[in-house]
């Protein structure tokens, strides 16, 4: 593995620890609250990760039918990482706003 990769996974990692934490402190909002933040972080990095499959379609189809090279597909370790990054960011920025 060369150094950015793991990098990636060192910060992939990180995210991971950082929504564990994030999540094991919601319970003490209560339940509603805990619910809807969740679902709301949720559907932000649902929305961020459905535009990216598009982006990723739309390149590929350019980069099949209209150049002379070809698609290599998605990465899956920044993929993670911006979706971690982004579920994580809506979680701080959604408990702050909503947790009193």
């Amino acid at each position: 593995m060369d150094w950015i990769a793991v990098l990636l996974f060192a910060v992939l990692a990180i995210c991971v620890l950082l929504i564990i934490i994030t999540l094991a402190s919601l319970p003490k909002l209560g339940d509603e609250r805990t619910n809807s933040i969740r679902m709301k972080a949720q559907s932000y990095a649902f929305t961020v990760v459905i535009g990216m499959l598009l982006i990723e379609i739309i390149e590929s189809v350019y980069l099949t039918f209209w150049t002379d090279t070809s698609y290599d597909g998605i990465d899956p370790v920044p993929f993670l990482v911006v979706i971690s990054v982004i579920y994580l960011l809506a979680l701080l920025l959604l408990k702050k706003k909503y947790g009193g």
